[in-house]
């Protein structure tokens, strides 16, 4: 009898010191994750079955004898970071077209797009993003004539880095019937010389008159588009994605993907607008989960202005640098109303572009006059960028529960024109993180690539410092709102998940939540700041499988 006990009690002590084959264990680790509020460090990290089981020092794992034993030799750990405003599609075809960011003169960007249309020659349009004329030291909207130059004989479209201007040549105006006639659409301007003639760029809703004859991408275009974006989120280490605006045709790609396994990057989507597409995405009511929590699809995105690089904001006063333009209002508050009230009214998380300090004002008394009329919702609605926001209106952001949804590339992109467009008093309400934290307000971070670069770090970097690559300009630019490390990472992490309503699953690494991280190769709280924007990441897991790196 004594005998049987020992044996039992020896084969009980095994169990406990091994591990079921479904669990993984990771040591030796440099982790940073939050507890509620609370920035916590650990050493060891225990996952099954996809979720942390717990996390803790070393001798959390004394005694534990697996085969799924990893040493990371202190590498830093950190949650998977979360991009909460981004376009994926926009990200995968920027991949597969001509990508012309960051070029800095008007004449080697033509040089790109000659280069890329001769190693192209059998594509039936030229298509690109990211041009910036406030790069370029003509600092002047570019040409129809520019582009026949390089490309005479084939239509050339290419978006501006904003998303909100595009520039065509003269082949791609033909074929869009453009004349002088051609008048400006609601919400869109159509850049005209001195006789009335198009130049070639248009903004906003204007570019429609171009984009509308591009023939569709293929459905095999658009699943490649889908794998390289896909596949360049993990290597940046973003585990999830709040999409900005999808289709009823995306969300069919993304749940077929899902239903593949091949979903390595959590999608939170947004439907785009509340027409054709609302009516039938909404049909079956939100989607909170889909794929163990690859897909979800509770919210719907509007836009109510342009961007600020092509002074299609609105603003309440003209623009300081083109006196009589105050941009663009794309709807009246009447429709930005009704909008607003048909996504509420079906359950949905109500997500608006705004811009310039009118379009946040308009947005702020549509979101108003839905809480006095359906009452407090608990939706966690949005306001997207919040960029210029005027300083009386800011703390309606509080008055009304709302997140400010902002992306902090934004700030340090926009910095050498910012101020020349508003001026020096309307700018104290511009990029305003800090401010909306110290009111209580959740501020969620993200990219908005393609519009901004992919990787989070470079977000990151630019919420703590508010200088560009080289350090510029010395202390930061209004470095009063800049974040510590801190709020920095939170921003990125809880409280983008917080904004998706999925703060409960994602966002840290907390007993039950999905074990979504990432090792990169240095410490990201202790490294100056200089080299934040410069940490690499190293390996990428996503439900406690590595989606990225050795």
């Amino acid at each position: 009898m004594r005998k049987l006990v020992l044996i039992i009690a020896l084969s009980a002590l095994m169990i406990s010191c091994s591990s079921p084959d479904n669990q993984k264990v990771f040591i030796n680790a440099n982790g940073y994750t939050f507890s509620g509020d609370t920035l916590t460090r650990f050493s060891t990290l225990i996952i099954e079955d996809g979720k942390v089981k717990d996390i803790g020092g070393d001798e959390l794992a004394d005694g534990i004898t697996s085969e799924q034993v990893t040493d990371l030799q202190n590498k830093t750990v950190l949650p998977g970071l979360t991009d909460a405003h981004a376009h994926v599609m926009g990200l995968g075809f920027q991949e597969l077209n001509i990508n012309i960011a960051g070029i800095n003169s008007l004449e080697a960007t033509l040089d790109s797009i000659k280069a890329y249309a001769e190693a192209n020659p059998d594509l039936e349009w030229i298509q690109g993003r990211g041009w910036n004329q406030t790069l370029w030291p003509e600092n002047e909207f570019p040409t129809a004539e520019d582009l026949d130059s390089v490309v005479p004989d084939r239509p050339v479209w290419l978006t501006r880095v904003d998303g909100h201007a595009g520039w065509g040549n003269t082949k791609a105006l033909e074929m869009a019937s453009i004349s002088r006639d051609t008048p400006d659409p609601q919400g869109g301007r159509i850049i005209r010389d001195g006789r009335g003639d198009a130049t070639g760029v248009f903004i906003d809703a204007a570019e429609n008159y171009v984009t509308k004859v591009i023939p569709e991408p293929t459905a095999q275009e658009r699943k490649l588009a889908l794998e390289k974006a896909l596949e360049k989120m993990a290597s940046e280490g973003i585990t999830s994605v709040h999409d900005a605006g999808i289709t009823a045709q995306t969300w069919d790609l993304y749940k077929e993907v899902a239903d593949a396994g091949n979903m390595i990057t959590r999608i939170y989507a947004m439907i785009g607008g509340t027409g054709d597409d609302f009516d039938e995405l909404s049909k079956s009511g939100p989607v909170d989960s889909y794929a163990n929590d690859r897909l979800a699809l509770r919210s719907v995105k509007l836009y109510s202005d342009g961007a600020l690089g092509s002074r299609g904001a609105a603003m309440k006063e003209p623009y300081s640098d083109d006196p009589g333009n105050r941009g663009l209002l794309f709807y009246t508050q009447e429709e930005m109303n009704a909008m607003v009230n048909k996504s509420i009214s079906n359950g949905y998380q109500t997500n608006v572009h705004s811009i310039g300090d009118r379009a946040n004002l308009e947005v702020l008394d549509a979101f108003a006059q839905a809480k006095e009329k359906f009452g407090e919702q608990g939706l966690r609605h949005r306001i997207e960028h919040a960029q210029i926001v005027s300083l009386e209106d800011i703390p309606k952001f509080k008055e009304l529960n709302l997140i400010a949804s902002m992306q902090a590339t934004h700030a340090t992109s926009d910095m050498n024109m910012a101020e020349d467009r508003v001026g020096p008093e309307r700018i104290k309400g511009g990029y305003a993180w800090q401010t909306f934290l110290d009111q209580g307000t959740v501020v969620a971070n993200g990219s908005d690539f393609p519009v901004e670069h992919v990787n989070p770090f470079f977000g990151l970097y630019s919420s703590v410092t508010r200088q560009d690559h080289e350090g510029n300009p010395p202390g930061g630019w209004y470095p009063e709102e800049s974040l510590s490390r801190e709020e920095t990472l939170k921003s990125f992490t809880i409280n983008a998940a917080y904004a998706g309503h999925q703060e409960e699953v994602l966002g840290s690494l907390e007993p039950g939540k999905w074990a979504d991280f990432i090792v990169i190769d240095r410490d990201f709280f202790e490294v100056p700041t200089i080299e934040i924007w410069q940490t690499e990441v190293l390996q990428t897991w996503v439900a406690g499988e590595k989606v990225f790196g050795e």
